[in-house]
């Protein structure tokens, strides 16, 4: 529920250490493209809220995004190294305005490098592409990084997720470019806690969140809140799949492997959720892995 442009230039914590002079990692549930345009829904608030913070405390040189609206093949990973890209406008039955969206954008050759050297270094085979903004990155970051009220101001690099559904394969990417966190880089995984489509219609009639929505939303919390190391949040969250009810929450597990791909980049570092909203047969929690300095 949100809409994206393109642009250029209650929570509760774990026992794990955090690690200093890092910047943190975020996952964020970025919704549809009504996102952008219903700013009295209180998702786009919390999206504001966690782009005022990074602009304004974290400050960073760069942001490295993975959107669950891009999956390149089951061995490999993309790597968007264009500077100036156009936005891809992935969705339809929308109102004509919502295919005119701008939303300023420069990305970085450098940074595009830097990230494709880490993933060989980790044996994840990988390739440079250019390639336009997803939904699951402009949509967001229109809330998030506003071009008049909060722009963003630096590079941005978009990441492809694996065309498959390992969830340690996706755990294993995150922790491949954790090194960028000592670089001023923020990384941003962007999905949706719990994603059904499907019974969107069906959860609207009941005007209700659907009986799976609330229970998986707090099994991802548990998974990535109340751990005490990395490797434990990795092996809970590898659990998740195997719910008996992760199907209904994610038919299809794109939306939720940005999780992974963020808890692989935070390490051993302590998580928050930062907020959450079942709503309908979707979940809005947000989360913060490692401290804000400063």
């Amino acid at each position: 529920m949100a809409t994206s442009s393109s642009s250029p230039s209650s929570s509760s914590s774990s026992t794990v250490p955090a690690t200093t002079g890092r910047t943190p990692v975020y996952f964020v549930s970025h919704g549809s493209p009504n996102v952008m345009y219903e700013t009295e829904h209180p998702a786009f608030a919390k999206l504001q809220s966690i782009g005022k913070e990074i602009t304004t405390k974290i400050k960073p040189k760069a942001i490295v995004v993975f959107s669950a609206h891009w999956q390149a093949t089951a061995s490999k990973i993309e790597v968007n190294t264009a500077e100036f890209t156009d936005l891809i406008h992935d969705y339809y039955g929308f109102p004509d305005h919502y295919y005119k969206h701008k939303y300023p954008n420069v990305g970085s050759r450098e940074l595009a490098e830097r990230v494709l050297g880490l993933l060989e270094g980790a044996g994840i085979d990988s390739v440079g592409v250019k390639r336009g903004l997803d939904h699951g990155v402009f949509a967001p970051f229109t809330c998030m990084f506003d071009p008049e009220d909060n722009p963003l101001g630096v590079p941005l690099v978009q990441v492809s997720l694996f065309g498959q559904e390992d969830p340690n394969l996706h755990y294993a990417l995150g922790k491949a470019v954790a090194k960028l966190r000592d670089e001023g880089v923020v990384i941003i995984g962007s999905g949706m806690a719990v994603h059904n489509l499907r019974d969107l219609r069906f959860a609207m009639m009941s005007n209700k969140p659907l009986d799976y929505v609330a229970p998986f939303d707090n099994a991802i919390k548990e998974a990535v809140v109340n751990v005490t190391s990395g490797e434990e949040r990795k092996t809970k969250l590898a659990e998740l799949l195997r719910r008996s009810d992760a199907r209904k929450a994610h038919p299809t597990f794109e939306h939720l492997l940005p999780v992974h791909i963020a808890s692989g980049a935070a390490e051993d570092d302590k998580a928050v959720q930062l907020w959450t909203l079942p709503e309908m047969s979707m979940s809005w929690a947000q989360y913060r892995f490692g401290e804000v300095q400063g």
